[in-house]
């Protein structure tokens, strides 16, 4: 009934308009074959294998086992283990490379910094570095033994400087100076976003008696939030996402002690390793729910804190 009310309303528009909409389809026709081809399509044959039995080690034949899988998933303590091993990394992720960029983009977008755009070539150049690269030369850095922070820390007087690698306690450490190295990005955004701040609102809140703080407050964040909103959304995805950096560093064990066995590590190793490809479909399709209900959250809240420019409430 729908489909058959929009094509009345498609016949009822003007030639032009009409002839403007199918250009607009055409020029939007290859993003919409590769979002059904390589997105859609993937997703929803992902969502059939979950009620399958598809496991490349075995010679078992093709059939429908129904919710198993999910009575898997839920039985199985590496999921939970690895999804606390996220949320708990993402808790130190987020906060860090959310403010460090914004702080160093306020820093170069201050009066203080005489060449600008010297420091923002030199604090993005390390994001066009390929990133196994760089977490090949960050574990040489960070080498316990050999690593050039701890020869430098003993250099200071450190007797016993961390075990940055192999340690517990240090790894996640580790793995946030690591991710600090990339942080280019997301400098630029937060710089772009502050120069487009009008400076008609610092004159009206210095008039009004605002102070450094105070124009921070109710002006600077206020109208930076869409970005600060995007930095979030794309960090919680990262946090998901994260199982590159573990990989390289360790080739997928975890180690130290399991510490590092994310959710999308433990993921990789269920469809690659043990080539089930039904419970890895099973576990994606965890990820996929809960990054869906932490984004429909942040949008539902987002009135509250994210101001748009022009909107009425």
């Amino acid at each position: 009934m729908r489909a058959r009310r929009r094509r009345l309303v498609f016949r009822r528009l003007p030639p032009l308009a009409r002839r403007e909409a199918l250009w607009g389809l055409a020029f939007l026709s290859p993003w919409l074959i590769g979002f059904l081809a390589f997105t859609l399509v993937p997703m929803l044959a992902t969502f059939g294998f979950t009620f399958t039995n598809i496991n490349l080690n075995q010679n078992e034949p093709l059939h429908f086992i129904g919710l198993e899988n999910y009575r898997t998933l839920a039985g199985d303590s590496q999921v939970w283990t690895s999804l606390g091993i996220t949320l708990k990394f993402g808790l130190l992720f987020l906060p860090v490379t959310l403010i460090i960029p914004l702080a160093l983009a306020m820093l170069l977008n201050s009066r203080y910094v005489r060449i600008p755009g010297f420091f923002r070539t030199l604090f993005y150049m390390p994001y066009i570095v390929p990133l196994v690269a760089s977490v090949l030369i960050w574990n040489g850095y960070l080498n316990a033994e050999t690593g050039w922070l701890n020869e430098a820390l003993r250099f200071l007087g450190v007797s016993n400087p961390p075990n940055w690698m192999n340690d517990t306690r240090w790894i996640y450490n580790s793995l946030i100076i690591i991710a600090l190295w990339g942080i280019g990005s997301s400098m630029v955004v937060n710089l772009a976003s502050l120069q487009g701040v009008p400076t008609e609102l610092y004159d009206a809140a210095k008039v009004d008696g605002a102070g450094w703080w105070g124009s921070l407050a109710n002006v600077t964040l206020p109208m930076i939030s869409p970005v600060i909103f995007y930095n979030l959304m794309i960090g919680i995805v990262a946090v998901f996402q994260y199982f590159l950096v573990p990989l390289v560093l360790n080739e997928g064990t975890g180690e130290p002690g399991g510490a590092t066995m994310f959710s999308n590590l433990y993921l990789y190793k269920t469809f690659f390793t043990f080539q089930d490809m039904s419970y890895g479909a099973t576990q994606a399709w965890l990820l996929f729910v809960i990054i869906l209900a932490i984004t429909l959250v942040l949008f539902k809240t987002s009135k509250h804190w994210v101001y748009y420019a022009g909107e009425t409430r």
